[in-house]
């Protein structure tokens, strides 16, 4: 979950390096590092903190005019973050540096057997062991750099995406992949290594995306040289993708942070999911991945959903909508508990895997389990180019843009979109609903992204409730059926952000246990649109205002029932109840946003967690 970033061309490395590692902080922030190749020697300085602590530490090397360099900022695995455990890490002769995002599972026996070879270790982590592992094979086999590299990754358990220097090759950098993001940006006379194309997209446009297994050697003055780590072949003619990504896009625009910037992008980016897919008023949904694949959809016996967090969240609403809709069996997975519990899974199976980033390494080992179980996969991810997108059998785009904010807000609505289109579709296919009910489907649908407009306009209400609640302990989220998944959605992220302990639960099941903790100081957040059980959740919130609970209702238009005996009332627009959980989630993501902005918190690089993650 950390990020990577490095340089090789005509420009100054340094102002490339840092800027970058600042576009990648979201997937790691705990610890940063530089390396500048300077001519004779290497230049490294690192902290513990933050790139901003870095850059106020680094005045030496940002004065360099090195053209070659590496950067690093951590999400700690292997040792506390400290300046001494942060990347890059040199090897003992000092010659030799690298930059790892992974795990090595196997680093301690190795560490062993170099110590005994006289290596001598300053940290507590996988990495510096790997560094000198690729040393000891360099001098032992005399070998260069890539063919040490290549011969230490044949010896190593785990995941890693790297790239190693060598004063011995200064035109040069190694790079590798398993399991963990690189991409290789291409420019004239000019090369970028990074964990996504954020760092480098105002130099390129072009990219190439090392795949499982694949290390490449980046020299100027000629083409990348790809190949296979295990058995050494070439890959020939690698693929190099245009970038859709512009600046624009991963700049804050004005807000003060990138969540609320991405939580008010919502109605453009649920827009740019539907564009060219969905023609409501011909009834029409255009996907090839799903027309090319329709009779495996409709001929599956179940569709196992896969996911983790928020993707997982998504995943249980369109449980609701698979069943509901198409009338087919589903089951809902955290891909962390799926890999390891030696599921049932046949060819007649479908399955769904969900991520924002496209690199989740839970999703991606439940994926090549259900794939060497004989599953049909399909992929559902923004990230063009990503280990989901190209591990899946076939797959959809969010077409989200960028989520720079660790809490995923527009990925949340933009897959529940995805997953609404599958759903329509699979249900006409199979024929468990009529025309008129897919073009109404399709029209509400249709409707979402103003929807949500109407919704982000109660903003200023929401922060007012926000200024109430700042200082509560526990929170707790009730919802009913589609509106339950977004009970628990609510509840991750008030935890993610402002670090105020919140529970979901279905409203039903508030009198097993959870109404014990209601009391005058306890808030309690309902989900309770019209739509749906109604009725049902007025008697819950009745039994709460009985327990002296403060009350905040997420209620449609013109609700007084609720109204009436909540403290604290918002508003959203009638729609189908199947959409009702990419509307009713916008108010609780904006209330977890100022709730943790008045209790000082960072929202868009919250403790101990990365956007990305990358590893067990």
């Amino acid at each position: 979950m950390c990020g990577i970033v490095g340089y090789i061309g005509y420009r100054e490395a340094y102002p490339i390096l840092i800027k970058g590692l600042k576009r990648l902080e979201y997937r790691g922030y705990d610890s940063a590092g530089i390396m500048l190749y300077c001519g004779d020697d290497l230049a490294v300085t690192k902290t513990k903190g933050k790139v901003s602590d870095l850059e106020q530490k680094s005045h030496a090397l940002a004065k360099s005019k090195a053209k070659i360099g590496i950067g690093h900022t951590r999400w700690a695995t292997h040792g506390v973050p400290n300046d001494v455990n942060s990347h890059p890490h040199v090897s003992n002769s000092g010659k030799i540096a690298l930059i790892h995002n992974g795990i090595i599972e196997n680093y301690d026996s190795i560490k062993r057997e170099l110590t005994k070879r006289g290596y001598v270790f300053h940290s507590d982590t996988d990495t510096e062991v790997l560094v000198n592992l690729i040393e000891d094979v360099k001098i032992k086999e005399n070998v260069k750099l890539g063919k040490a590299v290549q011969i230490a990754l044949q010896k190593v358990i785990g995941a890693y995406a790297i790239a190693v220097f060598d004063l011995d090759k200064p035109n040069e950098l190694v790079v590798a992949k398993l399991g963990s993001p690189l991409a290789i940006g291409i420019g004239e006379d000019e090369f970028f290594i990074a964990s996504d194309a954020t760092p480098f997209i105002e130099f390129t446009n072009n990219a190439l995306y090392l795949e499982d297994g694949e290390m490449a050697i980046v020299r100027l003055g000629r083409e990348v040289r790809v190949r296979k780590i295990q058995d050494d072949v070439h890959v020939h003619n690698p693929e190099i993708q245009e970038l859709e990504l512009n600046l624009e896009q991963i700049e804050k625009g004005g807000y003060e942070h990138f969540m609320l910037k991405e939580i008010f992008e919502q109605p453009n980016a649920v827009r740019d999911t539907l564009r060219g897919r969905l023609q409501a008023e011909q009834g029409v949904v255009k996907m090839s991945s799903i027309d090319d694949y329709l009779e495996k959809f409709v001929r599956a016996d179940r569709i196992l959903i896969i996911a983790c967090g928020t993707s997982w969240h998504a995943g249980l609403v369109a449980e609701y909508l698979f069943e509901d809709l198409a009338r087919i069996p589903v089951e809902v997975e955290y891909a962390s508990e799926f890999r390891y519990r030696n599921p049932v899974i046949t060819s007649r199976d479908v399955v769904i895997a969900i991520s924002q980033s496209g690199e989740t390494a839970d999703t991606l080992a439940a994926i090549k389990l259900a794939k060497e179980r004989g599953a049909f996969v399909y992929g559902v991810c923004n990230v063009v180019g990503s280990s989901i997108a190209r591990e899946t059998h076939t797959g959809a785009y969010t077409h989200a843009g960028p989520e720079i904010g660790v809490a995923s807000t527009k990925a949340f609505t933009t897959q529940l979109t995805v997953l609404s289109l599958i759903a329509a579709k699979m249900a006409r296919a199979i024929g468990t609903i009529s025309q008129s009910e897919f073009i109404a489907f399709l029209s509400a649908l249709d409707q979402v992204p103003s929807k949500i407009e109407t919704v982000l306009k109660t903003e200023e209400s929401i922060k007012k409730i926000a200024e109430v609640y700042k200082d509560a302990t526990n929170f707790l989220y009730l919802g009913r059926g589609y509106n339950f998944p977004v009970a628990l959605e609510g509840a991750l992220k008030l935890k993610e952000i402002s670090y105020i302990h919140a529970e979901g639960y279905p409203a039903a099941e508030m009198k097993h246990g959870p109404i014990a903790l209601i009391d005058e100081h306890m808030p309690v957040v309902v989900i309770a649109p019209k739509r749906g059980h109604y009725e049902k959740i007025v008697s819950n919130v009745q039994e709460i205002k009985a327990r002296k609970g403060k009350i905040i209702a997420i209620v449609s238009k013109g609700d007084t029932d609720i109204a009436n005996l909540a403290d604290h009332v918002v508003e959203i627009p009638d729609i189908h109840e199947a959409l009702t959980p990419m509307v009713t989630t916008v108010p609780l993501q904006i209330l977890s946003y100022y709730i943790a902005v008045m209790r000082g918190c960072n929202v868009d690089q919250p403790r101990n967690l990365a956007k990305s993650v990358t590893v067990e």
